[in-house]
């Protein structure tokens, strides 16, 4: 009677393949499911905030950052790699609340800390900044 690999007593791996014909697959099926979850969550806060009603308020632009992400894929005859940078700019309402917006429309380069001025706001986004002149400036340029 023949029993295990080739009439030798067992795998040579010492079941290791049973594992890997048994269990990657799941492992690739649990990554699988886990990306097509973020690009669904992904697109339903870019709908959400695309549909969103665009509002305006007087606001203080009191911080901003950038939040840079990088990518890379290496092997052995290629080596790719890739990096995004997020722009957030913090604003502070009237009311005294403050809240963080991705800024969407390269709004980052011409605004600075402490620029006063109405902001429109479309969801989790910034998307438009006008900023308000001073009274005491207004009446010395002219």
């Amino acid at each position: 009677m023949v029993t295990g690999f080739d009439g030798f007593g067992g795998s040579p791996f010492g079941g290791i393949d049973h594992f890997m014909f048994s269990a990657v697959p799941v492992i690739i099926g649990i990554i699988f499911v886990a990306v097509i979850i973020t690009l669904i969550v992904n697109g339903a806060k870019y709908v959400k905030n695309a549909t969103s009603e665009k509002e305006s308020n007087y606001v203080r632009i009191v911080s901003k950052r950038m939040d840079v992400r990088h990518h890379s894929n290496m092997n052995d005859q290629n080596s790719f790699s890739s990096s995004h940078t997020y722009y957030y700019i913090t604003l502070q309402f009237e009311n005294g609340q403050r809240k963080e917006y991705l800024d969407v429309k390269n709004l980052y380069g011409l605004v600075a800390e402490g620029d006063e001025g109405y902001a429109a706001i479309q969801g989790d986004w910034i998307v438009a900044f006008e900023r308000s002149v001073p009274q005491a400036e207004r009446s010395s340029r002219f």
